[in-house]
């Protein structure tokens, strides 16, 4: 059983050798390069509703719908 997501999360990652920090929340994910204040943010229902459009340039990785049970 997963463990509910109730405060933020915070962990470092390096990406093209500039480190960043993510930052998982109730609320939704942020990533911002070490350093700086401001990031990126993406509320879950926003992934949700969007998966990876924005990520991939409008290119359409799935339908939308939730895996069903037989498929995972």
């Amino acid at each position: 059983m997963a463990t509910k997501l109730d405060k933020t999360i915070k962990r470092e990652l390096d990406m093209e050798g500039h480190p960043y920090t993510v930052a998982i929340s109730p609320d939704g994910v942020k990533l911002t390069q070490k350093g700086f204040r401001k990031g990126r943010v993406m509320s879950w229902k926003y992934f949700w509703e969007h998966g990876t459009d924005e990520a991939t340039n409008g290119a359409h990785a799935d339908s939308g719908t939730p895996p069903s049970p037989a498929s995972k």
